[in-house]
């Protein structure tokens, strides 16, 4: 039986990765996509500011967009991918577990993943699939505070996203479960909304530079830095923050900002050049610094919006189709220039951008992710 070998493979069905299937299925590619099922905002009531689409629910999303990558006849296969690595230029070998049934299907809260992202070594179940171009679109996980009782509200009265979710913060009391930068930064972003803020930094000091922390104080953001004991509920809505000292602290929104991952390590595992946070960096047509190897979504910097995250897998796509058109049906370029495309890479603190690595792991060596 001869080798079965796809244009492309596309890794995690979320906004990004069902929109780069639907696209590559319109310019008649043969395009497997393998997703576990595990999205990072699937506890989410409703995905904000997407056209046309007010509110809808991750589930009603992702579903739609499944239906209609199989429209273009796009591969959906459940699994979890352990491993990839490049054999060729034009070719890649992705192993997968199959999942009999995931979170997404099952509709329900909390892990879905099979593995951690370092847990790579093959099983019995383990499948191989051979693909010449490789789209990862992975995405994120979000790190938890160690609060008793968020799980219970994350989605509806807890956030990661400022952007996402800020303007249901009107005016509400609100805290910031974290410390340091990202703590400070993300009070300051929630003051578009509301000025009711306080940082809890659960048992730990604030631990911001003395320029960050000083810009606090004038807008009346308070910092607590006792521990948290749990949430408190009242018939289902959140209520109060209860510090191990016996004291509460109403809120109606709380914001955590602890930290995040890339949901695996396959773009370590294939070479891919990565930013300090584990992003995957990119060109401005979504290539990473592996030849033939894309990214899109919340693995790339940029916003994590799903509507970005959409536009990118789109993006993304044309760029795949076009590196997929042989050369007897392409014009050349009329200037070298235009064969120029600077990498999407984190802003430094000082506004800069930090050098692209222009000759990174051409030869798609693994590295570690952690």
């Amino acid at each position: 039986m001869a080798e079965k070998i796809f244009d492309v493979a596309i890794v995690g069905g979320g906004p990004a990765g069902l929109s780069a299937a639907i696209w590559l299925g319109r310019y008649l590619h043969d395009v497997v996509l393998v997703d576990s099922g595990d999205p990072r905002n699937w506890e989410t009531r409703g995905v904000n500011g997407y056209l046309g689409l007010p509110g809808i629910r991750p589930a009603e999303l992702r579903a739609a967009g499944r239906e209609e990558a199989k429209k273009y006849g796009a591969t959906l296969v459940d699994g979890f991918v352990v491993r990839a690595h490049r054999e060729a230029d034009d070719r890649f070998v992705l192993e997968y577990d199959p999942m009999p049934v995931t979170k997404a299907e099952l509709d329900r809260p909390g892990p879905g993943a099979p593995r951690r992202p370092e847990d790579n070594e093959p099983c019995e179940a383990t499948r191989p699939i051979v693909a010449r171009r490789v789209l990862l679109a992975i995405g994120l996980k979000d790190v938890w505070p160690r609060v008793p009782g968020l799980e219970q509200v994350y989605g509806d009265r807890a956030h990661v996203c400022p952007d996402c979710d800020g303007f249901e913060t009107r005016d509400k009391k609100t805290v910031i479960l974290g410390k340091g930068r990202k703590a400070v930064g993300m009070a300051l972003n929630l003051t578009t909304w509301t000025r009711d803020l306080v940082i809890c930094t659960n048992g730990e000091p604030l631990g911001a530079e003395p320029d960050v922390a000083a810009k606090l104080a004038p807008l009346g953001i308070a910092v607590r830095t006792e521990p948290v004991l749990g949430i408190t509920l009242r018939e289902g809505t959140l209520r109060s923050l209860q510090f191990e000292t016996g004291e509460a602290l109403g809120c109606e929104k709380i914001f955590f900002a602890i930290g995040q991952y890339p949901a695996d390590d396959l773009g370590a595992q294939l070479g891919c050049a990565r930013d300090a946070e584990g992003h995957v960096e990119v060109d401005d047509a979504y290539h990473t610094s592996v030849r033939n190897v894309f990214a899109a979504g919340d693995i790339v910097p940029g916003p994590q919006l799903g509507i970005a995250a959409a536009a990118d897998g789109a993006i993304a796509a044309l760029a795949i189709h076009k590196s997929l058109v042989p050369e007897e049906r392409k014009l050349k370029r009329r200037h070298a220039s235009e064969d120029v495309k600077p990498h999407r890479v984190r802003p430094r603190d000082d506004g800069g951008a930090a050098a692209p690595p222009w000759q990174a792991s051409e030869d798609g060596a693994a590295t570690s992710a952690r």
